[in-house]
């Protein structure tokens, strides 16, 4: 054989190998599912970020979010645990019972939890080869261990189980809610840092070869408002003591996301990795919906809804249009969207982009809105439910947002939200065809729907009391006595 021709064909043999090779990789790398950082944070105001104008510092909020998409009609329910059950299902939470208010901290209403027979996100990712932890807040069920994360489809979990605690003690009511694996945990620290420490640890502890995904739920800004006094004494200057530890907490949490964000990179996971951030609900603006643990009635409170009406526990616009973006090196473009989405649309589009399998969920109200994330398409979604409850409903197809106050004496208000963002014009009376259309498809789903837990055990425990002896004055206090 010439000697010329053999080492032209040995070099090309060598050169096509050295290009399957490449290829392989290329293709291997291309189909590697990504990491899931899904950071939520705690009663957040909607313009409480830099982004949207605030004076509160979130650098690495902002820098994530004008490198991103910024979701801009972006909604979650009204309160936290609804808002966290929709993203763990892709289901709306009057589906099984969980949409009106929160779980009670109570041993004597507290005892529910999400119902067990429904498919989460979590289970989902496991199923599909991630590796899963939960960082943070839970408030999905605390009184039996059947409902806690790690029953739920968590590798790891680490933090509350509640809803509400001191920043600085981990306790609500004199009992202390920490844990790790479902352990008690006592530890000293901010509760905002130790999210962060916790998250910068197992990042940087994890093995690339697995997809992580990774659920931060911190617990800022909610009450108590408390920050370190290294963050305080950046907003000395900020209001008063509520809006100075408001705004601290929030800075501090932006902090801890700055170092998460360094551990990917470090870890080269970063280029991998989506992130997605939401408040899980908007910001309070009414003291009775500001937590039940710590006594705010006195405090003014800081959150601010920008142009949005009302806040946290109510369906209008302030209540559940909420702080989102989300952030994926070169998978994601920087842009703003008005697009018209929901939490509960996060449970398939993460399923798609991870490449799992939703056939074990019961039916979805969530769509896959990945093409409206990544390349700026139109949402597939017309219709927001923002809560449907024996005593109101909230629900908007396309521009027109119904809100229903049932009870007596009962009110119906109409807005164009194209027009009318804030909700300040009703304008039902004009247009009575409409109000119809939506309240029919109201009672639909009302009655596809199951009835709240909370409301049903708290009729349980009023028949109780109702059984137990009468109450008479004692005798200190005769019965002719006045007040």
């Amino acid at each position: 054989m010439n000697t010329a021709l053999y080492k032209a064909g040995g070099a090309a043999l060598c050169a096509l190998a050295c290009a399957l090779i490449l290829f392989c990789g290329s293709a291997s790398a291309a189909a590697q599912k990504p990491n899931i950082v899904y950071i939520i944070a705690d009663d957040l105001g909607w313009k409480d970020v830099g982004y949207h104008g605030s004076d509160i510092k979130t650098p690495t909020i902002d820098k994530l979010a004008t490198s991103g998409v910024r979701l801009e009609q972006f909604y979650a329910q009204p309160f936290c645990t609804p808002s966290r059950a929709t993203l763990m299902t892709g289901r709306y939470p009057f589906r099984y019972g969980l949409q009106t208010a929160v779980i009670p901290a109570s041993s004597s209403l507290g005892t529910y939890g999400l119902p067990l027979d429904e498919y989460t996100l979590p289970q989902m990712l496991k199923d599909a080869g991630y590796r899963t932890a939960l960082v943070g807040k839970w408030h999905l069920g605390h009184a039996d261990q059947k409902y806690w994360p790690k029953q739920r489809g968590f590798d790891s979990q680490y933090g509350m189980l509640i809803g509400e605690a001191d920043y600085f003690t981990h306790q609500v009511e004199g009992v202390e809610d920490w844990y790790r694996d479902n352990k008690p945990l006592h530890e000293e620290g901010y509760a905002t840092t130790l999210f962060g420490n916790e998250a910068v640890k197992l990042i940087q502890g994890h093995d690339r070869k697995t997809p992580l995904f990774l659920y931060l739920a911190f617990n800022a800004p909610h009450t108590p408002y408390q920050a370190p006094q290294e963050y305080l004494d950046r907003y000395k200057n900020a209001g008063d003591a509520a809006r100075v530890a408001y705004a601290a907490s929030i800075t501090a949490m932006d902090d801890q996301i700055a170092r998460v964000l360094k551990a990917l990179e470090k870890n080269r996971m970063r280029d991998n990795t989506l992130i997605f951030f939401q408040s899980d609900n908007g910001g309070t603006r009414n003291a009775m919906f500001a937590g039940t643990g710590f006594d705010v009635s006195k405090v003014k409170i800081p959150c601010d809804n920008g142009p949005y009406r009302e806040g946290k526990g109510t369906v209008y616009e302030g209540g559940t249009r909420v702080v989102a973006f989300a952030n994926w090196p070169r998978h994601i473009k920087a842009a703003a969207s008005n697009a018209m989405l929901h939490e509960v649309d996060m449970f398939p589009t993460v399923a798609g982009v991870a490449g799992a399998s939703t056939g074990k969920s019961k039916p979805l109200d969530g769509l896959d809105v990945w093409p409206t994330l990544s390349e700026g398409k139109a949402s597939p979604r017309t219709e927001v439910v923002y809560n449907i409850e024996p005593y109101r409903a909230g629900l908007r197809q396309d521009d027109w947002k119904l809100v229903w106050h049932t009870t007596l004496p009962s009110k119906v208000e109409l807005f164009d939200l194209k027009e009318d963002p804030s909700e300040k014009n009703n304008v039902a009376a004009q247009n009575p065809d409409k109000v119809a259309t939506l309240q029919k498809r109201a009672q639909e789903l009302a009655a596809a729907g199951e009835k709240p837990t909370l409301l049903q055990i708290s009729f349980k425990e009023i028949m109780h009391q109702m059984h137990l002896p009468p109450a008479f004055p004692g005798e200190e206090l005769e019965f002719g006595q006045e007040d």
